[in-house]
């Protein structure tokens, strides 16, 4: 008689997985990525509710004259991959700055082109060197690259501390982020100040002017990256089109520097990473600039009138450059945010540090200002 597979009984107990079908081995990955604090955008105004998001820094004035009109034009041919090098863009922006158009790299927003510059020049072993506090983003994009943080305190008045940082500067050091205005206290470097300390950093390390927020600096002494870089080959400027021309959701951002540094940049950049309707908004938004003026002018007047506000109110709040302002509110931070959330506006807090409001719509400003007042008069 021929053996023949028997099926299994009804009541027999099924096959147990094997130990490793319980324990998978996962794939390695880089222990450079390991305790990365993930990047905390903003948090949206609630929906169904009238609620104001100032978390974000982001332009409450919708697209500029003209704006619109060519990203829709230019997503009807999304189907398309765009423009890899940015042509028409960075035509307009080296006519738009006056430099040479191979001076000019784009890329995923700012912090994008960030991304790439820490591709093109620090990996494990290296050191990069920025302010702390400053822009968040920088030790999530150190940590990725593998270099090491060397994070600086800012001065008693929320300040960079360039001596410092110009002190911290080894043989490991690749690059240096400045943030300036600063994000998210709002300080500004002047121009002698900075220059001296770029005549003390060694030409070999890259020194990086983040001015996300140029447009809305008024102090006339204020530091100009473009007006630095042109004689120091080692100075790269960060720019972007997220905040005073309004289009963060079309994430478009953009470095000028010496042509090594910014070939290097277009080498390290995703290919295809800006959109042609981000392209075509860009450019449109570079062409409407006496509209981007005005709203500009209306952002700083409002700025002036909440800085007023909150000082007559009995803060100490850090003259603002940007289109925000700070409050330094140390354990008093989550109960401050969550008070202007009650109120109906949403701000950016730093646990333990203090909170960042962006100036918003007159509206937006009035129910924080009222929020600001409630909290310091209950406290």
């Amino acid at each position: 008689m021929s053996e023949q597979a028997t099926p299994h009984s009804a009541t027999e107990a099924p096959e147990q997985p094997s130990s490793q079908d319980r324990n998978p081995v996962m794939p390695r990955l880089r222990r450079a990525l390991d305790g990365i604090p993930g990047y905390r955008p903003g948090r949206p105004a609630a929906p169904g509710t009238v609620t104001y998001k100032l978390s974000s820094n982001e332009n409450p004035y919708p697209p500029l004259p003209g704006v619109l009109g060519e990203a829709v034009r230019a997503a009807e041919s999304f189907n398309r991959y765009p423009d890899m090098f940015c042509t028409g863009l960075t035509a307009a922006l080296a006519g738009r700055f006056g430099v040479p158009q191979s001076h000019i790299a784009t890329g995923v927003g700012s912090v994008g082109v960030a991304q790439q510059l820490l591709q093109a020049t620090a990996g494990p072993g290296d050191e990069v060197i920025y302010a702390w506090r400053s822009f968040e983003a920088y030790p999530i994009l150190t940590q990725i690259s593998g270099a090491a943080s060397v994070r600086v305190p800012l001065t008693a008045g929320e300040e960079h501390d360039l001596a410092a940082m110009a002190a911290a500067v080894t043989g490991r050091t690749r690059l240096i982020f400045v943030c300036n205005p600063n994000n998210p206290t709002g300080n500004l470097l002047r121009r002698a100040e900075l220059e001296r300390f770029l005549d003390r950093v060694p030409p070999e390390v890259l020194v990086v002017l983040d001015e996300a927020y140029r447009e809305f600096v008024r102090d006339p002494q204020a530091a100009d990256g473009l007006e630095l870089y042109r004689d120091r080959p080692n100075v790269c400027v960060l720019r972007t089109f997220s905040k005073a021309y309004g289009l963060a959701g079309l994430r478009v951002g953009f470095a000028v520097a010496h042509e090594p540094v910014a070939e290097a940049l277009r080498k390290t950049a995703l290919p295809f990473g800006v959109t042609q309707p981000a392209q075509e908004a860009a450019i449109a938004s570079l062409g409407a600039e006496a509209e981007l003026l005005r709203r500009v002018d209306a952002l700083v007047a409002e700025r002036d009138r909440v800085l007023a506000g909150l000082r007559g109110q009995g803060w100490t709040v850090p003259e603002p450059q940007g289109n925000f302002v700070w409050l330094r509110l140390h354990e008093a931070t989550m109960d401050f945010a969550a008070a202007c959330d009650e109120a109906g506006v949403v701000v950016r807090p730093f646990p333990g540090e203090g909170c960042r409001v962006t100036v918003g719509e007159p509206e937006a400003n009035d129910l924080f200002l009222a929020a600001a007042a409630a909290f310091r008069k209950a406290g």
